[in-house]
C-alpha cells in the first residue's frame, strides 16, 4: 500500500503528465479553436476496462467520461484483430462509439511497459472542418451524420510505429482546410509522444508497480469521496425539467426530463421521461449523455478527483431510442446544446437538495457560428467559434460575466486572433446590460458581438439555443435573458424563423451579423439583493433603471 505522501507526490507527477500533453497540443494545434479556445483534451486510461485514471486539467471536463468510451472502443477493436502492438496509434471520430460529435478527432496509443499493455494515452481535438454539408461542421439542417463530416471507425493510423500515410490522404481529402486538420493531427501524436515519454521516466524513477498502484488508489479516493458528498444530501426524490428551443427541422421544444433519487450513498439521475429521438442534429450518444453527469457532479462536488471513480456510486437510467440514446446515422452535430441543457436540469433538481451546493443555470448555447467563403485570391476560408454568455448566480455571490460554457475549462477565442485569422471586423465585443437572472446573487451578462464581413461574399450558418426558453434561475433566482441572433443587410435586419439556428444565409461585403446572448439565471429572491448591489449595477452600466424594475 502506498504511503499518503508518495501518492500524492504520484498524483501530481501523473497530472503533470496530462497537463504537459494539453500544453503540448494547445501550442502546436492549427486552428484556433484548439490552439486558442482549448477544445480538446489528453489523458491516461486503464489498460483492461478503458476507464479514465487521469486528465488534463486545462481541456474539456467533457471528455472525461467520452473518452473512457472512446478507448473501450478501441480496446474492442484490438481484441478483434488480435494484433496490438507497441508503436500502433489509432484514429478514428464515431461519435456513436466514442461519444460527441464527429468534429472530434480522438487517437489512442497503447503504453507497454517490459512487453505488457499498462495503460493507454489519449488525446482528442476539436478539427476545425472534417467535410459534411456546412463549414465548421455545426449544420442544424442535417438528418443524418452523412450530412455533418465523414465518419472514420478506429483505425491503426501507426502499425507498430510505422506511419499509415493512405490514412491521413483519406482524412485530409474530406476537409475543407487539410493544411489546419494536418497540423492538428501531427499536434496530436506529438503529444501521445511526449505522454508516453513522460511515463517511461516516472516509471524508471518510481516502478511501475507504484504508479499501478496509484491508479487504483486514486480512483477509490474519488468513489469514496463522491459517497461521503452524497450521503450529505438529504434522501428524497426530486425532478427538473428543461427544454431545447427545436431540432432545426421543425419549431417544436425537446424535453429534458430528469427524476433524481438520493439514497444514502447512491445516486440515481432518472432521464427517462425526456423526449425520443429527434430528426435534427441535438441528438446525443449514451456515452456523451453520462460524460455531461459527470460534468454536472463535479461542478456540484468539486473535492472530487477527475477520475472514473466519480460516477462509481450513480446510476444513470436513459431510456433506449432517446434524444440522449443517439444511434448511428442519427445526426449529432450539435451535442453540445443538448448536454448543456442536461446539465442545467441537474443543477435545478440538485437545487431542492443542497441549494447551498448549487447556482443558477449558465446562459446554455455555444452559438457556432460559422462565416465562410473564399478570399479575393481564391483561398478558402472558414471563420469558425463559439461565443461566451453570463454564468448562473451562486451562494457566494454574483455568476461569471461573459464565460465560456460550464462543459468546458476551454477560452473563447480573442478577438485579434479572429480578425488576424480571417476577414472579418469586429464592430461590436460588449456585455449586454440586463442579461443576467435577477437574483439576491444575480446571473452573469451575456455578450453582444457584431461581425463585418470584408470580403465580397460569405455564408453565415449559426447553431445555438436558448432562443425560446431563457436560462433558469434556481432558489428563488430568475432567468437570463433569451438568446438574439440578427443578420444586419442593406435591405433590412433578418432574424432566423428557428430563432437561433440559421443555414447559408449569404452576406456582402459590409454587411453584419450581430449576437446577443444570454446571460445566466439568478440565485435565490430578487427582493433578497441588497441595495448597493443594485446600486453597483446600475453605476456599471450591467442593468438599467427599466430593467431592475423588470420592464
Amino acid at each position: 500500500m502506498l504511503d499518503p505522501v508518495t501518492l500524492a507526490v504520484l498524483q501530481g507527477r501523473l497530472e503533470q503528465i496530462a497537463d504537459e500533453m494539453d500544453a503540448s497540443l494547445f501550442r502546436a494545434a492549427f486552428n484556433p479553436t484548439i490552439a486558442e479556445a482549448r477544445d480538446a483534451s489528453h489523458g491516461l486510461y486503464d489498460a483492461a476496462s478503458g476507464e479514465t485514471l487521469v486528465q488534463g486539467k486545462a481541456g474539456l471536463p467533457i471528455f472525461v467520461g467520452a473518452m473512457a468510451y472512446a478507448v473501450r472502443a478501441v480496446i474492442g477493436h484490438a481484441a478483434k484483430t488480435g494484433d496490438l502492438a507497441e508503436g500502433d496509434v489509432f484514429l478514428f471520430n464515431d461519435p456513436y462509439d466514442g461519444g460527441t460529435h464527429l468534429s472530434d478527432f480522438k487517437l489512442v496509443r497503447p503504453y507497454f511497459r517490459d512487453d505488457a499493455l499498462f495503460c493507454w494515452l489519449a488525446s482528442v481535438g476539436h478539427w476545425h472542418d472534417v467535410g459534411g454539408n456546412v463549414p465548421g461542421n455545426y449544420n442544424p439542417s442535417a438528418r443524418e451524420c452523412f450530412q455533418e463530416g465523414m465518419l472514420i471507425p478506429p483505425v491503426r493510423l501507426y502499425a507498430a510505429g510505422v506511419l499509415r500515410s493512405d490514412i491521413i490522404d483519406i482524412v485530409l481529402a474530406n476537409s475543407r482546410l487539410p493544411g489546419s486538420a494536418y497540423g492538428d493531427l501531427h499536434g496530436q501524436i506529438n503529444a501521445l509522444d511526449l505522454g508516453a515519454k513522460r511515463l517511461d521516466a516516472l516509471l524508471d524513477e518510481h516502478g511501475a508497480a507504484s504508479v499501478a498502484g496509484a491508479f487504483v488508489a486514486l480512483r477509490a479516493r474519488a468513489a469514496r469521496l463522491m459517497r461521503a458528498n452524497i450521503a450529505e444530501l438529504p434522501d428524497g426524490h426530486y425532478s427538473a425539467e428543461d427544454f431545447l428551443d427545436n431540432d432545426g427541422a421543425s419549431d417544436t421544444p425537446l424535453r429534458i426530463a430528469l427524476d433524481l433519487t438520493i439514497a444514502g450513498e447512491r445516486l440515481v439521475l432518472d432521464f427517462s421521461r425526456s423526449a425520443p429521438a429527434c430528426l435534427g442534429p441535438l441528438n446525443i450518444a449514451r456515452s456523451t449523455a453520462i460524460a455531461a453527469c459527470y460534468v454536472a457532479l463535479k461542478h456540484v462536488f468539486r473535492d472530487v478527483p477527475a477520475n472514473a471513480g466519480v460516477l462509481e456510486p450513480v446510476e444513470v437510467i436513459i431510456a433506449e431510442g432517446s434524444l440522449l440514446d443517439a444511434r448511428w446515422p442519427k445526426p449529432v452535430g450539435g451535442y453540445t446544446e443538448t448536454i448543456l441543457r442536461l446539465i442545467d436540469v441537474v443543477f435545478v433538481a440538485l437545487a431542492e437538495a443542497a441549494p447551498e451546493r448549487v447556482n443558477g443555470c449558465a446562459y446554455g448555447t455555444i452559438n457556432a457560428l460559422s462565416i465562410a467563403g473564399h478570399r479575393a485570391d481564391g483561398r478558402r476560408f472558414v471563420m469558425f467559434s463559439f461565443f461566451g454568455g453570463g454564468h448562473g448566480g451562486h451562494p457566494e455571490g454574483d455568476g461569471l460575466n461573459h464565460g465560456n460554457a460550464p462543459i468546458s475549462t476551454a477560452t473563447i477565442p480573442p478577438v485579434e486572433i479572429l480578425e488576424a485569422a480571417y476577414p472579418v471586423l469586429f464592430r461590436q465585443w460588449a456585455l449586454r446590460p440586463d442579461s443576467g437572472g435577477a437574483g439576491r446573487q444575480r446571473g452573469g451578462l451575456g455578450a453582444i458581438y457584431e461581425i463585418e464581413l470584408l470580403e465580397s461574399h460569405a455564408d453565415v450558418f449559426l447553431f445555438g439555443e436558448r432562443a425560446r426558453f431563457a436560462p433558469p434561475g434556481v432558489c428563488g433566482g430568475g432567468p437570463g435573458a433569451l438568446n438574439r441572433f440578427t443578420v444586419l443587410t442593406r435591405a433590412g435586419d433578418v432574424t432566423p424563423p428557428l430563432g437561433a439556428k440559421l443555414v447559408g444565409f449569404s452576406l456582402a461585403r459590409g454587411e453584419r451579423v450581430r449576437l446577443e446572448t444570454p446571460g445566466g439565471g439568478g440565485y435565490g429572491p430578487a427582493a433578497e439583493r441588497a441595495p448597493s448591489a443594485i446600486a453597483a449595477d446600475l453605476a456599471l452600466g450591467y442593468s438599467t433603471l427599466a430593467g431592475e424594475c423588470g420592464a
